[in-house]
């Protein structure tokens, strides 16, 4: 029976692409990805020649049912997110529930992941976090949530882009000063960097242009409350 594989790749550098995940991108025939034009260039640099299927947000409707009828008929496929483990904040969850829905294994290759990355030298010792990702564009809804996060009291763990940073930063601020954050920037890049500090110390070093605002960038939040 053929199978969908969900293969985590690099977030950064090229040499934390796994052996399995090397092996199962030769292997199979077609490659599902968000962005062809940037798995066609990792799949370049690994001098593998993969038939590239673009299945992101916007064409779901026509994407998921193509690789269902790819399965059907016999042939593997394997599906990457432009960066770290598939299905985490991006649209790889509607793709794995059409397949195993249709009948077929889905089996996951792993690997990086921006939230473990950052996580792993955080220092933090609480057993318990949650994962929130990019929160809203909008300014009112994205205050609510920050403060429904706080409250809960858990470290949870967002991804903001370089132009929204400063105001997701100084929303926490606003919210909850004394929280605690630690970042990471560019994470396994040739850039790469850590910070840590109250939400207000980093709000203000955004603000200032003290606190690079270039890059991806990955914050875990601890509440005051969490201790």
């Amino acid at each position: 029976m053929s199978r969908l594989y969900i293969v985590a790749t690099p977030i950064g550098n090229l040499d934390d692409i796994t052996v399995r995940a090397k092996k199962t991108l030769e292997a199979v025939a077609h490659v599902a990805c968000e962005d062809t034009r940037r798995t066609g260039l990792l799949l370049s640099r690994l001098q593998i020649k993969s038939h590239l299927i673009r299945c992101d947000a916007h064409n779901a409707d026509a994407c998921v049912p193509r690789i269902v009828h790819i399965l059907d008929e016999g042939s593997d496929v394997a599906y990457v997110s432009d960066a770290g483990t598939p299905g985490v904040s991006d649209p790889g969850a509607r793709l794995v529930e059409a397949v195993r829905a249709a009948g077929f294994p889905v089996i996951p290759v792993p690997g990086v992941s921006a939230v473990t990355t950052l996580l792993s030298v955080s220092g933090s010792s609480s057993k318990a976090w949650f994962f929130e990702g990019f929160l809203s564009n909008k300014s009112g809804r994205r205050a609510r949530r920050i403060e429904e996060l706080c409250q809960r009291g858990d470290p949870f763990v967002l991804y903001e882009s370089p132009h929204r940073i400063v105001k997701l930063l100084t929303a926490i601020a606003e919210i909850e000063r004394d929280a605690y954050l630690h970042i990471g920037r560019e994470m396994t890049k040739l850039h790469e960097e850590y910070v840590q500090g109250t939400a207000g110390e980093m709000a203000g070093m955004a603000a200032s242009g003290t606190l690079t605002t270039k890059g991806e960038f990955t914050i875990l939040v601890l509440p005051a409350k969490s201790g």
